[in-house]
C-alpha cells in the first residue's frame, strides 16, 4: 500500500497567473499593500509563507500580519474564484487526469495532495478539472508555513482514515526543488516532474528518486510509481 501526494501548481494544473493576481488583490484589501508581489517567487512556497514574507518585507508588523491572516485568506479565496471563473483558465497538465484516476482505482494506492495552497485555494483550482473528489488525504499550505512540516500532517490524516503509512511508503510528486527537499526531509520517495518553471536539469541536480519531463507516458509512469 502506498500514499501518493501530489503538488498542484505546475504539477497537476496551470492556472495561468490566477493565484498571483488573486493574492495581489487580497493583500491590498487586507494590509493596504501587495508588497513586491510581481518579483516574488511563488514556486514551491506555502500560502502562509507567501503572505508572511511579502508583508514582512513590506514593513507590516508581524502582529498585524497574524491578526489579519484569516481575513486575507478569505479575500484571496473570493478573488481566486473570480479569477478562475468558469474554469477555462485551468489547464490540466499532460497525463495528469489519467494518472490520478488510474492510481485512485488501485487497491494498493491512496491518492492525496501535499500542496502550498490553502484548502480553499486547492478546491477552487481543482474543482473545474473533476479531480478534486479523488484526493482522499491532504496537507495544505495553511497547515504550516514550512513545506517540510506537511508530510507528517498528511500521514496523520491518512491514519485517521485507517491507513498507516510509513514515510518510505509515501511518494511526494512535485515540480520544484522544494518538493524534492520536502520528500527528502522525511524519507519519502521524491518524484520530480518538469512541467512547472524548473527545467529538467535543475530538478536532476536535486537528485529525486524519479524524474519525468511530464506525466504523458501514463502506462510507464504508473508502472514506475507502483513498482515495489
Amino acid at each position: 500500500m502506498r500514499l501518493f501526494l501530489f503538488d498542484i501548481d505546475g504539477t497537476l494544473v496551470s492556472v495561468r497567473g490566477a493565484g498571483r493576481a488573486a493574492f495581489a488583490r487580497a493583500l491590498e484589501e487586507t494590509y493596504g499593500t501587495a508588497g513586491a508581489i510581481e518579483r516574488f517567487d511563488f514556486r514551491g512556497r506555502t500560502d502562509l509563507s507567501i503572505v508572511h514574507d511579502l508583508m514582512t518585507a513590506a514593513g507590516v508588523e508581524i502582529e498585524r500580519i497574524r491578526a489579519r491572516l484569516d481575513a486575507c485568506f478569505e479575500a484571496y479565496a473570493r478573488e481566486l474564484a473570480v479569477q478562475i471563473g468558469d474554469g477555462s483558465r485551468v489547464q490540466v497538465l499532460p497525463g495528469v487526469d489519467a494518472i490520478v484516476r488510474r492510481l485512485g482505482q488501485r487497491d494498493d494506492a491512496v491518492v492525496g495532495l501535499l500542496t502550498g495552497n490553502i484548502e480553499a485555494g486547492a478546491r477552487i483550482k481543482l474543482t473545474p478539472t473533476g479531480l478534486w473528489p479523488l484526493f482522499r488525504v491532504a496537507a495544505y499550505g495553511g497547515d504550516n508555513a514550512d513545506r517540510r512540516r506537511l508530510p507528517p500532517i498528511a500521514q496523520e490524516r491518512a491514519r485517521a482514515l485507517g491507513y498507516d503509512f510509513t514515510f518510505d511508503r509515501i511518494t511526494i510528486i512535485g515540480d520544484t526543488p522544494l518538493d524534492v527537499e520536502c520528500a527528502r526531509s522525511c524519507g519519502a520517495v521524491a518524484v520530480a516532474v518538469a512541467t512547472g518553471q524548473h527545467p529538467t536539469d535543475e530538478l536532476a541536480s536535486c537528485k529525486p528518486d524519479l524524474l519525468f519531463g511530464n506525466l504523458a507516458d501514463v502506462d510507464r509512469i504508473v508502472s514506475l510509481l507502483t513498482s515495489p
